[in-house]
């Protein structure tokens, strides 16, 4: 051996000895993990005071989670676009779980992604998993319907006209659950009240919405609820009108505060750490999850000043049954808006009820087509 090779060889052993030394000084959970890289897809604007902004605000809490990284895209349309940013994701960042958040992501999109990406977990908000699906995805959403009929019994106190006017964007059964939950509500206060509808056709339709909300309020409708993915058009409008909201996704209180009264929000950090759970643990990727005020899953905005005494009396007192799983929402007798029985007497779903997941009327109440 040479005396340049010796050398070498020395600081070869040395080198080896201070990696050796500094792994040891390392936190175990440093040593045995690296960053794992999580993908966000929205299909609007992360600050639009509803839906994308209720998944971006989880989404900030997740990026201060130990040994995680987020990668996030806004304004993403559900087409072929989100297949190329799902996999620009997995390929140029390395993501290895992907929450795709809005509804028309499912399918074809995600289950195409999926199947090319066997080893990246999917977690789509609000499809229906089932067995023929790829293994490594699955869905999560929450039974906001919950706090939509806590809004009703709100706009039933509320309203002087027993007019109520829904915004909302497609007559698909998460929508429609909404529509019927509020509107149960408030005819639970009085069963004079009616709700009238109007669907826009898609999730973001500012104009549409504003011609909505007008179109409602002219119909003598004085308090508002929404299903669209930014609330903002409908509360402003109705409040220079002189209505009263309740809101929808997020908080819209700073955007009308002398017109909202409540709202039913989203609090999407819980199915997050979950799912984020199991993939760091290497548990198998969780298909359906689910929950709602009781699993902290929603949760209620607080209610505005104008809000009566008897109106908090009664929604807190329903609030806390719901809390305590002793509420359900669908029971029977309950008919659709043309007379026809839905739900026999004596006949309660759950909100495991995979029936609820496919629901296609309108309860009476509701003026409007499904």
């Amino acid at each position: 051996m040479t005396e340049t090779d010796a050398l070498l060889l020395a600081r070869r052993r040395a080198l080896a000895q201070l990696s050796a030394l500094s792994l040891a000084g390392m936190a175990p959970w440093a040593r045995a993990q690296k960053p794992m890289t999580i993908g966000a897809i929205y299909v609007g604007a992360k600050d639009d005071f509803g839906y994308n902004q209720s998944h971006a605000e989880a989404v900030a809490l997740v990026r201060k989670m130990p040994g995680i990284q987020v990668v996030e895209e806004e304004n993403v349309p559900e087409t072929q676009a989100v297949q190329k940013s799902m996999q620009g994701m997995i390929s140029q960042d390395g993501a290895s779980l992907i929450f795709a958040t809005s509804f028309g992501y499912w399918n074809p999109h995600v289950l195409t992604v999926a199947a090319k990406n066997p080893t990246v977990r999917f977690a789509h908000c609000g499809g229906l998993w089932t067995k023929q699906d790829p293994p490594n995805t699955g869905s999560f959403f929450g039974y906001i319907d919950e706090g939509q009929y806590l809004n009703g019994v709100i706009a039933g106190h509320m309203s002087k006209s027993k007019k109520l006017g829904f915004v909302a964007a497609k007559p698909i059964p998460q929508v429609l659950r909404n529509i019927n939950a509020f509107t149960m509500g408030a005819r639970s206060v009085d069963p004079k009240i009616t709700t009238s509808v109007i669907f826009t056709g898609d999730w973001s339709m500012p104009v549409k919405e504003a011609e909505a909300t007008n179109s409602l309020a002219d119909q003598g409708a004085d308090v508002f609820t929404m299903h669209v993915d930014g609330p903002k058009v409908v509360v402003e409008t109705a409040a220079r009108r002189g209505k009263l909201v309740c809101g929808y996704h997020a908080s819209q209180a700073q955007l009308a505060p002398q017109a909202y009264l409540t709202g039913a929000e989203w609090n999407w950090i819980t199915p997050y750490k979950l799912i984020i759970a199991a993939a760091q643990a290497g548990q198998p990727h969780p298909h359906f999850v689910r929950g709602g005020l009781k699993e902290a899953f929603i949760k209620t905005s607080p209610y505005g000043a104008m809000v009566s005494a008897a109106a908090r009396q009664n929604a807190d007192a329903i609030k806390a049954r719901m809390l305590a799983g002793g509420f359900d929402i669908f029971a029977g007798e309950l008919k659709d808006n043309t007379g026809k029985v839905v739900i026999p007497k004596g006949r309660v779903y759950k909100q495991t009820d995979i029936e609820l997941e496919s629901m296609n009327y309108l309860v009476e109440g509701v003026v409007g087509k499904a």
